[in-house]
């Protein structure tokens, strides 16, 4: 299994201090976390993007260039990049310069966002939200396909035999799609043949099985092969040298960040035995202690049989320094265990076929 983080730079006010970090800072400190992930091992970092004061990211091609600088081996997601309010030509061109710098690393992570800001932001109207997505969805994977491209549509400009440069390194460049829950974009994903990622944020992650049926049902369906097409889990996750030590340096960061949005969205307050409810072995969150964040991991594969685990453990105003640890002990200490233990699982998997 893949194992990494993502993170959407987080600039929000420390609950312990009211000191707000600045975007400058966070950004250097994310080059650190994605430098450290690739000396630890691990082997997928993302960065996501937000059009909102509580965020540094808005261009996750950029932040990721200048990791590509300083690391070697872990490859580049956006998680995501929001393409109903994006031009699908310049989406392909920064990806594919990314993936030159980076001698072959990046990817997309394609998705309809989880605010809307960018869409007044870039004149797109939010009843086309719909819309939006599957069109752009198409172009980009007709650039990927061909450097020249004919196509005409309802929300941009028609290009007719025009060339897109630069071309990445691979071919095809990786492009993920990135879903919530909803039933018609893992079918969708499915029918076309592309990767999956789920991000599962709340509740039990088991109530999310069906997603991962329906997805690989689609694809067979549209005659893929669902065993050539990978699942990612995107959580929200902590790991610290013991169980408690997780949850008291977690706990009051990751409330205080989704109380925030709750505020913003009408969700109940959360407290402290709901986090640690969610914390336990059935809930969402990967919080804990190696051994346990490594229990909960093999738990959810046995559930999903995903190949790819993304953590976002930088939420709120959680402290760099406990991010970089975090860091350490994932590489260090879960990685090596849960790759061994699912290579063992795949390995009998396939001798039962």
């Amino acid at each position: 299994m893949e194992l990494g983080f993502y993170t959407f730079a987080d600039v929000m006010p420390s609950p312990l201090t009211g000191e707000t970090i600045s975007p400058a800072q966070r950004l250097r400190d994310l080059i650190e976390e994605i430098e450290l992930a690739d000396q630890v091992g691990l082997d997928v970092f993302g960065v996501g993007e937000h059009h909102r004061p509580g965020y540094a990211v808005s261009t996750p091609a950029v932040v990721l260039a200048a990791a590509a600088e300083r690391t070697k081996k872990i490859r580049l997601t956006s998680a995501v990049t929001v393409l109903s309010s994006d031009d699908p030509v310049r989406v392909f061109q920064n990806f594919a310069t990314l993936d030159l710098l980076s001698g072959g690393r990046a990817e997309i992570m394609a998705g309809r966002g989880s605010f809307i800001e960018s869409f007044p932001l870039f004149g797109y109207d939010l009843d086309d939200y719909d819309e939006l997505f599957t069109e752009k969805l198409d172009l980009l994977l007709r650039i990927r396909e061909s450097e020249r491209v004919t196509w005409s549509g309802q929300h941009r400009p028609t290009l007719d035999n025009l060339g897109v440069y630069p071309r990445p390194i691979q071919n095809p460049l990786p492009v993920w799609i990135a879903v919530g829950g909803t039933p018609a974009s893992v079918q969708r994903a499915g029918l076309l043949g592309l990767p999956l990622a789920i991000a599962i944020i709340g509740g039990e992650p088991a109530r999310f099985a069906p997603l991962a049926r329906l997805y690989r049902q689609a694809a067979q369906h549209a005659g893929h092969d669902p065993s050539t097409l990978p699942i990612s889990i995107n959580s929200h996750g902590y790991i610290a040298d013991t169980s408690q030590a997780a949850r008291d340096e977690h706990a009051l960061y990751y409330m205080e960040m989704m109380n925030m949005l709750g505020r913003e969205r009408g969700w109940g307050k959360m407290i402290r035995n709901q986090y640690d409810a969610a914390s336990s072995l059935h809930g969402a969150l990967l919080v804990g202690s190696p051994e346990e964040v490594t229990e909960k991991i093999l738990f959810q594969h046995k559930i999903f049989g995903h190949q790819r685990l993304l953590m976002q453990t930088s939420v709120g105003a959680l402290p760099h320094n406990k991010v970089m640890h975090a860091i350490e002990l994932f590489g260090t200490k879960v990685a090596p265990v849960v790759r061994r233990e699912t290579a063992t699982t795949s390995i009998v998997a396939e001798q039962s076929l």
